[in-house]
């Protein structure tokens, strides 16, 4: 498909979700399967009128989805096969979670702007999604669905991008019905893994667990990462967790991590990255939408730098950034022990990153060092008298 040639073709793009929507809806890609089918054929197969569901088989063909085999002859064609159930991958849930769902919160992104707060916030449902749809089953199983649907497409990247031979337990946080830590676990033998998240998602997580017969290297923990991790795995994964947070809730969740993790222990965040600056290449605008979209409940996208300034705040040192499809996977390591903050009222620029400075952990208080204006990290160390703080390394300030 072409670009679009103006305005006017940019703001009719809600109707190809609709006519996804309704594709997915009325089950046609399992009724066409693999072969051409009429559309009497099909209409009796859906329980369709012919005559309209011809005009959606044609709308579906001038977005690649259909091709047309004879006047009155549909065929999938092989994105089109994605709205399949059965297909490898499968986004059907996807496409019925974002119009069932998702476009509905879209409805209030003016309100949102213009006020600051989160489609939940105006709705009066408060800042958490989960907890205001804990008793709307409906919802959670067409979310896990849709999340499931997601990750499948880029666990082989995300085994691809990180090496787990060196880790031993690996703990999925908030990793719902299990199909990360699963993926895990079955390119990865030597490993045990945990799946930690909220009651609701154990039934779901243990039946996939059997079907996947890691049951006996895997198991199920109900709780909430607002109040503790377990302990116990020396790596921890976060797949789209901290992207539905502010920066606050998003502090509470890292230290708590860090908390359960042993020292020197890996944590694995995987989300999409800001741009910056933002361009209309396809991979900015899907994360620029996905930030929109995030301000429903009230989370955000974060740029590289802004997740790693959440970590070393949290006290793990950044490792590096590995691209895995439209998603990177952020690596940090545990450095250190905690130590109290001397307040909000200063701060050192470290690599780009806003930190502020923490009292080391000592029989003696120390000197807070004085701030210098300088944005380089190496400088800062060769003027500071602090022997601690290892040249050039940002990561290390308030943490030993």
């Amino acid at each position: 498909m072409s670009g679009p040639a103006s305005v006017h073709d940019l703001v009719q793009s809600h109707r190809i979700t609709a006519v996804i929507y309704a594709a997915a809806k009325l089950n046609l890609a399992e009724a066409i399967g693999d072969e051409a089918k009429s559309v009497a054929e099909l209409a009796r197969l859906v329980s369709a009128d012919e005559s309209a569901l011809r005009r959606l088989l044609v709308g579906l063909t001038t977005l690649g989805l259909c091709r047309q085999a004879g006047r009155d002859r549909f065929a999938m064609t092989e994105l089109g096969r994605q709205l399949d159930e059965t297909a490898d991958p499968s986004f059907k849930d996807w496409v019925l979670f974002e119009g069932e769902m998702l476009a509905q919160s879209w409805i209030g992104l003016v309100d949102s702007v213009r006020s600051g707060k989160s489609a939940g916030e105006l709705r009066g449902d408060g800042d958490d999604r989960y907890a205001a749809t804990s008793n709307a089953p409906e919802f959670t199983r067409r979310f896990n669905a849709a999340m499931v649907s997601l990750t499948r497409s880029i666990v082989p990247r995300i085994i691809a991008a990180h090496d787990f031979a060196t880790a031993r337990v690996v703990m999925d946080l908030g990793g719902g019905t299990g199909e990360l830590i699963g993926g895990v676990l079955q390119h990865n033998p030597h490993l045990e893994g945990i799946a930690f998240d909220l009651a609701r998602c154990e039934a779901g997580a243990r039946a996939h667990f059997d079907r996947l017969g890691i049951a006996n290297r895997c198991r199920f923990v109900a709780g909430s990462f607002f109040e503790k991790v377990l302990g116990g795995a020396d790596t921890i994964l976060m797949k789209s967790i901290l992207h539905n947070w502010r920066d606050d809730r998003c502090e509470v969740i890292l230290r708590n991590c860090r908390d359960a993790l042993p020292a020197s222990g890996t944590l694995i965040v995987i989300e999409r990255i800001m741009p910056e600056p933002a361009t209309t290449e396809a991979q900015d605008r899907s994360c620029a939408m996905s930030d929109l979209n995030m301000r429903g409940p009230g989370g955000r996208e974060r740029t590289e730098a802004e997740y790693r300034r959440l970590g070393v705040l949290a006290g793990f040192a950044f490792v590096g950034t590995s691209g895995v499809g439209s998603f990177s996977l952020v690596e940090f390591r545990k450095v250190g022990h905690y130590c109290r903050p001397l307040g909000r009222q200063s701060s050192l620029i470290l690599s780009g990153l806003a930190i502020r400075p923490w009292r080391w952990f000592d029989q003696q208080p120390r000197q807070t060092p004085e701030i210098l204006r300088s944005t380089s990290a190496s400088s800062w160390s060769r003027k500071s008298s602090n022997p601690r703080l290892a040249e050039g390394t940002s990561e290390v300030w308030g943490w030993r």
